[in-house]
């Protein structure tokens, strides 16, 4: 018997997204009052209600706009959504993971695009 669950599906999810489902499984645990909900998933609903900062639509939209661009890959551009970073200096961070470094330019062009959503 394994001790770990197996992983059926994988999606990307922005922060609003989450709020969303989780919201969702909020409404249908509410009407059992005799189930106190698991600390996880207590903790996750307080996280995403604290920083969803942009409605699902924008975050979508900001999503797609960052992954237009050649050099944003489509799990960098979720984590761009979810933090939208303000300077370059927060932004290196989100890339500091990746494979390549962008240049100035590179950077501007995506701090201009999460500011027309932030």
């Amino acid at each position: 018997m394994s001790l770990f669950k197996e992983t059926l599906d994988e999606e990307l999810l922005t922060i609003p997204e989450a709020k969303e489902l989780l919201a969702d499984v909020e409404a249908e645990r509410a009407g059992d009052e005799d189930r106190e909900l698991r600390y996880e998933l207590a903790r996750a609903i307080d996280h995403v209600n604290r920083f969803a900062v942009l409605d699902v639509e924008e975050s979508r939209e900001l999503v797609a706009e960052l992954s237009e661009l050649e050099y944003v890959e489509e799990p960098v551009a979720y984590k761009v959504a979810n933090l939208l970073p303000r300077t370059r200096t927060e932004l290196r961070s989100v890339f500091a993971q990746e494979r390549y470094a962008l240049d100035g330019e590179e950077l501007d062009a995506i701090l201009d695009i999460v500011s027309k959503y932030a």
